[in-house]
């Protein structure tokens, strides 16, 4: 995916789900990859989230080797994997419902226990400033 992609799916998917929220206490965090770290992408994130946003290039550095506070790292696909290849896809579109149908799977209760074990580890980091934790475990 390249910036102008990921910057149109953020205005045609992300910007209305965002419409009715309060965005003063929230945050954006995203990892550091080329097309959400490109500058304009940055702008565009500002424009909306102002100095809260978390990202390699952006007002608020993203953490090198910080995978113990990316939900889609600790979480994610650990989770899916196992489910999406219980019936063995044959084609990439079997592999594409699979996941999402996976994903849409995922509970609203499940999400919560998410964010709040990312909570815990957000404040282990802090407690720790920044270095090892190795502690850290994913339990739901």
């Amino acid at each position: 995916m390249n910036d102008y992609r990921y910057r149109a799916m953020i205005i045609d998917y992300f910007w209305p789900e965002l419409e009715y929220m309060d965005l003063d206490s929230m945050w954006f965090q995203q990892n550091g990859t080329t097309s959400h770290t490109a500058h304009v992408t940055i702008d565009l994130l500002k424009n909306k989230f102002e100095e809260r946003v978390i990202s390699r290039n952006g007002p608020v550095d993203w953490p090198p080797r910080s995978c113990d506070l990316t939900p889609l790292d600790f979480f994610l696909w650990g989770y899916v994997k196992p489910l999406v290849y219980s019936n063995k896809p044959k084609t990439l579109e079997e592999l594409k419902a699979n996941i999402e149908r996976e994903i849409a799977a995922i509970s609203a209760e499940m999400c919560g226990r998410i964010m709040e074990n990312w909570v815990q580890r957000f404040d282990r980091c802090k407690r720790a400033r920044g270095g090892h934790m190795s502690e850290v475990e994913f339990h739901l």
